[in-house]
This record gives structure tokens, sequence and C-alpha cells, in this order.
């Protein structure tokens, strides 16, 4: 059997093997399969689809094209993945707060996607900090803090890698099957015994509808479980900003006026909070979700997620005093503007994906592979739907490197948010919950 057997059998809609898909991701990895193959299997898989089983041993043909991380630790090794949305900043709140309660968080994470913003881009906002870090450097930072984030070595999962390029320029980057393989073969590769997924959907998210998320959240959670890790998912809201600002630095103030000055009364901890009460539950340090879900709440409150969060910072190169001198070391923009409401009314309707567009043209994302984040430049203060608004009253602030580039920032916001004279319903926070 060779790829192009591989391929034929996969467009045919004949089942493919174990043996023939490991054989094709090794492929991907080692060079031997050819770009014009790698995108015709992307293709055929996209019109085609893959069963349960298949799906199951793609997955693990992807994680296994690398290296496998193994944790010898005194609690589970657990971790969150979300599928992107803007505002999302949870995984800054989550990952030191499961640690808090003595749970060890290794996460490998991505940087911003389109109109999306990226942990990595966030966390690296802190002067000094690193998030690329030697395997043997991950390990003794989750060994002693409970938790790191860290980018992805290139040893991990590099048939993933390889072919993810290639759907980008295929129009394959759609089929859930290829989605699934591609999120699950690097958190799989990460000797993780328990994973929560956040699935996004609305405005924001890349899947708009409830139907689209739930097909994507299903098929993420009967793979993993099926390659042996204990997974759910949770359909949450995008219909706007997770937190009240966007952009690198200005998310993770957000994240410090948490988890040093007990501002958790918002949407961003509530996920932050549901999410981390069903990890706690799916790995065995919990039996009760709302007992768990308040745990985690209190280590925002508490400082005791302040205090690991702080020292994951020292250990990735930030600051040492980042939790007590956080708002000197964070940068500024130059300029800084309020937009505020030209007519009174309820704030009925947003765009989350041009708020994240407005956000990637100030500079805060990249239009292009490889380009620099400015880390000051974003929006502030965004209102929530259902807000009532008087005329003038405030709907976001912008920060900005130019005038011009506020100009243009400003023209994007008035029209991704629309005023109404009735109230809309607000959106739920969590759409349904989804199990293997």
């Amino acid at each position: 059997m060779d790829a192009r057997q591989i391929i034929e059998k996969l467009r045919d809609h004949q089942p493919l093997n174990e043996a023939e898909l490991t054989l094709f991701a090794q492929g991907l990895a080692s060079g031997a399969v050819t770009d014009a193959q790698a995108g015709a299997f992307a293709m055929a898989t996209l019109l085609n689809g893959m069963a349960d089983a298949e799906r199951v041993a793609w997955t693990l043909a992807m994680r296994d094209s690398g290296e496998l991380m193994h944790w010898d630790l005194p609690a589970p090794a657990i971790d969150k993945h979300s599928t992107g949305g803007v505002g999302d900043c949870v995984s800054l709140l989550l990952a030191p707060a499961l640690a808090a309660l003595g749970a060890y968080v290794p996460m490998v994470s991505g940087r911003g996607l389109g109109h999306t913003g990226g942990t990595l881009d966030k966390l690296e906002a802190i002067p000094g900090l690193r998030t690329e870090v030697t395997d043997a450097r991950f390990h003794e930072i989750v060994e002693q803090v409970g938790c790191a984030i860290v980018s992805a070595t290139g040893s991990i999962a590099p048939a993933d890698k390889r072919l993810y390029a290639i759907r980008d320029v295929t129009g394959t980057v759609e089929s859930i099957d290829l989605i699934t393989a591609s999120i699950l073969s690097k958190k799989l590769a990460a000797g993780l015994e328990a994973l929560v997924l956040d699935v996004k959907c609305g405005s924001g998210a890349f899947m708009t509808t409830v139907e689209d998320a739930r097909a994507l959240a299903q098929s993420l959670v009967t793979t993993a479980n099926g390659a042996g890790c204990k997974t759910s998912a949770l359909i949450t809201d995008m219909n706007q900003p997770l937190c009240p600002s966007l952009g690198n630095a200005l998310e993770v103030m957000v994240v410090m006026e948490a988890l040093t000055n007990g501002e958790v009364d918002n949407i961003l901890c509530d996920a932050t909070c549901a999410l981390g009460g069903e990890l706690m539950v799916l790995c065995g340090m919990s039996d009760d979700i709302d007992q768990a879900t308040w745990a985690v709440r209190d280590t925002l409150t508490d400082g005791s997620a302040a205090e690991r969060f702080g020292r994951m910072i020292t250990e990735l190169g930030g600051p040492a005093d980042f939790v007590d001198h956080w708002r000197d070391r964070l940068p500024s923009a130059p300029v800084v503007r309020d937009v505020v409401a030209e007519a009174p009314g309820y704030a009925a309707q947003m765009d989350g994906h041009a708020l994240g567009m407005a956000v990637v043209h100030l500079g805060g994302g990249r239009l292009k592979g490889g380009e620099k984040v400015d880390p000051a430049v974003g929006l502030s203060n965004v209102c929530l739907i259902g807000e009532y608004l008087d005329e003038d009253s405030l709907i976001a602030t912008i920060h900005a490197r130019s005038v011009e580039d506020a100009d243009r920032a400003e023209a994007a916001i008035r029209a991704a948010i629309r005023l109404g004279q009735e109230a809309p319903m607000e959106p739920p926070l969590v759409y349904e919950k989804v199990t293997g």
C-alpha cells in the first residue's frame, strides 16, 4: 500500500485501516507524501468524510507522527481547548486556578488565527516572557508550578503541522474530520488524562450556528474518548466578546483585575469556572459539579490562582513582581479614544468577527503569517448585548498607534455594534454540554 492507493480508497468510499492511516501520517511527517497527495487526501476527506473508527485512528496516527509527552505526577494532567473567539482569555485564568486546586495543567497553546486572538500572543505582551521552551523545561515548570502555557515544538504532531498548511491553501479547512484530528493530535501528544473543550458558536466564532458547533463538539468528544482521553465539551456563546477587552495586553489587564482585585462577576469568569468545574469532575478530583465550579471561583478571589500565575510568569522569563506591579509592566498605546453612542438605545447585536478584525487592523493580530503583533493596541470597555446606552454613553475605547488607525477602528466599531430601541434577549453563556 502506498499514498496513492490510500487516496484512491478514500476517494472511492472504501474504509481505511489503522496501518494505512499511520503510513500516510508518517509520510506527511517525513516528506514521503507529496504536497499534491496531501491536498488530494484532504479534499477526499472533506467530500467523503471518515467513520468514527477511522477518525480515531487518523487522530492517533497524527499524534504518533512526533514525540509524546509522559508525566509522572501526583495528580492528573489536564487541559482545556477553545475553538477560538474574540476576547477569550479563559486559559490565562483557568490554568493557574486548576493548579491552585492541585491539578497539573500542561497547556500547549496557539497564536492568533484570523479574527481570533491567540493565548501565546497575549502572554507575550508581558515583557521578557517567552512561550517557546524545551520539552525538559516545560516539564520542570509544570512540576514546580502546576501549570505552564507554552507553544508547541516542532516535534509535536509534525504531520498535522504539514497538513494544516496544505489545508489552508486547498479549500479544505472546513472538514470536521481534519479539524478534529488537528486539534486532538496535539492535545493527546501532551499526555493528558482529561480534556474539556470549549466549542464556540456565534458571530465571533468559526462555527456561527449551534448546529455546526454541535457537530464539531460531537466529533471531538467521540474521537478523544475513543483515543483514551476522558473528554467532554461545552458549547458556549460567542455572539459578543467574552471579556470587555480585545487585544493582547488589554486582555491580560482584565485577567489581572480578576486575579488581584476580585473582578469576577462577569461572563469571562463564569466561563472559566464552568469549564474548570467540568474538568475537575472529568479527572476525578471532584464528584460534584457545583462544588467544583465554586472551588475554581474561590481560587480567583482568594489569591491562590494569582500566586500560581505569578510563578508561571517568572518561570517563563517575565517580571518577578508582575502580580504586584502589572499596571506598570504592560505596554500602552499612544492614542486612546472613547467611542460613544450617537443616540440612546440598547446594544442589540454585535458582529464579533468584525470587532476581531478591527483589532487585527490596529496591529493586534496578523494579516499574514510571520507578522509581528503590537501588544498594546486593541479595544477596551466594550459594551454588552442588552446594555442600555444613553446618548454619549461609552460603546468602546480604542487603543491605537495613530489617529488614522483610530479613525478606521471607530468606523468598524460603529458598523459592528447595532443599537435598537427594544431590549434584546441576552445570549446564554452555555448552550449545551456534549459528553462521550
